[in-house]
């Protein structure tokens, strides 16, 4: 099982760029599918992008499909989330998660989830 870190929040204005990043520790990094979540205040903890273990294939939450880019250096064993065009509506903390059971956007498919990073955009 991997044990996972996220760093990059910080607090930007509305339309700004961010990059997190995770950094997972373990060699079985490679064979994870890789997810980031967020949770804003007052409210549940959403899927935003997910990608395969091979990078093969990637899936986003509509609210952010064309702003935001998930990707994965497996030689790394970091998962990134380029965030660009930023909106206050944004402001979340942000998971990411490992899933073995291939790329989803459940949570409960995920068994492995770092501590977070805030990220908050100001308008």
């Amino acid at each position: 099982q991997v044990q996972l870190v996220e760093s990059g929040g910080g607090l930007v204005e509305a339309g700004d760029s961010l990059r997190l990043s995770c950094a997972a520790s373990g060699r079985t990094f490679s064979s994870y599918a890789m997810g980031w979540f967020r949770r804003a205040p007052g409210k549940e903890r959403d899927f935003v992008a997910g990608i395969s273990a091979s990078s093969g294939s990637t899936y986003y939450a509509d609210s952010v499909k064309g702003r935001f880019t998930i990707s994965r250096d497996n030689a790394k064993n970091t998962v990134y989330l380029q965030m660009n065009s930023l909106r206050p509506e944004d402001t979340a903390v942000y998971y990411c998660a490992a899933s073995p059971y291939g790329l989803a956007t459940r949570k409960s498919r995920y068994n492995t989830w770092g501590q977070g990073t805030q990220v908050t955009v100001s308008s």
